[in-house]
């Protein structure tokens, strides 16, 4: 499917990037945003859309989403308006060869859905003994390292890896968390898992972690991202690195900014997160942090199958199903937060953009057209037949959301319409 000369007409175009706000025409041609307001000149429209009522928007950018089946996750995307997304190095086997990325570039392309950008492993098989051929990784299409959810205990190897990093500015990626600290621990330590007899993992296990890779990345000046966040603790050590200079950015998971410890009620593995879900104040001090674009917002999309979860909630695994969900539950955040449409869509779009180093995010003229066209107020039911993703893991499962993608575009090609 080729891109065609398109016309969207008549939608309100919120563009982050750009600061625009307003009810405009956009124009597609040869896969790029051609023009904005009036047509180009000898434009001919292959194809009108009418996108009265909708909202037009940059294509999501997605800063973590598991692929499993690469097929239906990619059309999950898709469906949820994710045009981009970076894929941690967890796969099986893990992207420590060039060979499984350059693989994996060329399956995403031969589909032709999102644009998938993969998150190479800093260590050989993720073991953390010894570092990746992290040069020959990012000539195969690594756009960043990270050691995914697997620890990095020898500290002076995590020093020579952010060096090496800094040296050949390649990013570094890292999941905060204590390994120590958090061993056998299954949800926060606090009063529910108290009550439920659960093994806690303590605020403490994400902040010495975060301090560590802070003082690292101060001393090596290599560009450092946290991921995930999930204290109001380590959420001011970031703020206040930044303060002083250290080229620190950081995310949190949607799911982060809407639940909390007593979501998982009794036993819902469905809630069973890692990092887990916190306290209520915790959730509060994730939410500010989103709202003043401190952190940018990813699905932390992790599809698993119903064995997965169908276990006692100490022993189902971790992680929600989320490229479908990130898009209404940003928007019930923004609306939760009184928050401009505008800002909360930088936070899927152009803040991600930024981090991950890539052309997305924007409809400035000349980029790819890569688009999303959603409905802001159409309500659906959260049900395992409307997941797309061969996931249908999530605590949202029988919630209604608003929010519903009409339109995907990537490289100005319809990839999705619903």
């Amino acid at each position: 499917m080729h891109s065609q000369n398109l016309h969207i007409r008549n939608g309100r175009l919120i563009d982050p990037a750009g600061g625009l706000d307003q009810q405009i025409d956009l124009f597609v041609a040869d896969g790029r945003i051609a023009a904005i307001g009036q047509p180009p000149a000898g434009f001919s429209a292959d194809r009108q859309i009418d996108a009265s009522g909708l909202i037009v928007c940059p294509g999501l950018v997605d800063l973590s989403a598991r692929l499993g089946g690469i097929e239906s996750e990619l059309k999950a995307a898709v469906a949820g308006g994710v045009t981009s997304l970076a894929c941690p190095p967890d796969t099986k086997p893990p992207l420590d060869e060039a060979g499984l990325v350059e693989r994996l570039v060329r399956r995403s392309e031969t589909l032709g859905l999102a644009r998938v950008y993969p998150i190479g492993a800093l260590t050989q098989e993720l073991a953390g003994q010894k570092l990746a051929e992290m040069n020959g990784l990012a000539r195969a299409g690594c756009i960043a390292f990270s050691q995914a959810k697997h620890p990095i205990i020898d500290t002076q190897l995590l020093l020579r890896a952010m060096q090496y990093a800094a040296t050949f500015d390649y990013a570094v990626r890292l999941r905060p968390q204590d390994h120590f600290l958090a061993r056998e621990g299954v949800a926060h330590d606090g009063e529910v898992a108290s009550r439920l007899g659960l093994t806690g993992i303590p605020v403490s296990a994400e902040t010495v972690a975060i301090a560590t890779a802070l003082h690292l990345a101060g001393e090596t000046g290599v560009r450092l991202h946290l991921s995930r966040l999930s204290s109001g603790a380590g959420v001011d050590l970031i703020r206040t690195a930044r303060q002083s200079g250290v080229l620190v950015t950081c995310d949190v998971s949607i799911h982060h900014l809407h639940l909390s410890e007593t979501d998982i009620g009794y036993f819902d593995s469905n809630s069973r997160f890692d990092p887990p879900l916190r306290s209520a104040a915790d959730r509060e001090a994730l939410r500010t942090a989103a709202s003043d674009g401190l952190a940018a917002i990813c699905s932390d999309h992790t599809p698993l199958d119903a064995d997965g979860k169908q276990l006692p909630f100490a022993e189902a695994l971790p992680g929600a199903s989320g490229l479908e969900l990130l898009l209404p539950l940003t928007l019930l955040w923004a609306t939760q937060a009184k928050l401009p449409l505008i800002g909360a869509l930088a936070r899927i779009t152009s803040d991600p953009a930024s981090i991950l180093g890539i052309a997305a995010g924007s409809l400035s003229i000349g980029s790819a057209a890569d688009v999303c066209i959603f409905d802001a107020d159409e309500a659906w039911h959260v049900t395992p037949e409307a997941l797309r993703s061969q996931g249908k893991n999530t605590p949202f499962l029988g919630r209604d959301v608003n929010g519903r993608v009409r339109m995907t575009l990537v490289g100005g090609r319809i990839v999705f319409e619903g």
